[in-house]
């Protein structure tokens, strides 16, 4: 794990909970939705906050 600051550490932490929500409400959305283009939008955008939360969790390792 990198040599961070309380401070850094912190604000790693508030950006995987906020990329958690966004995932989570993304594929809400997903299941929500009947049109397939939004469908297909949501997904892409939950993968890609889903994509953000693992490149983070994986720097703090």
């Amino acid at each position: 794990m990198p040599n961070l600051t309380a401070k850094e550490l912190s604000g790693i932490s508030d950006q995987l909970d906020f990329e958690k929500v966004l995932c989570a409400k993304y594929q809400a959305a997903v299941q929500e939705t009947e049109d397939a283009q939004l469908k297909q939008s949501f997904q892409q955008y939950a993968d890609q906050h889903r994509q953000n939360f693992d490149c983070l969790l994986n720097f703090l390792k």
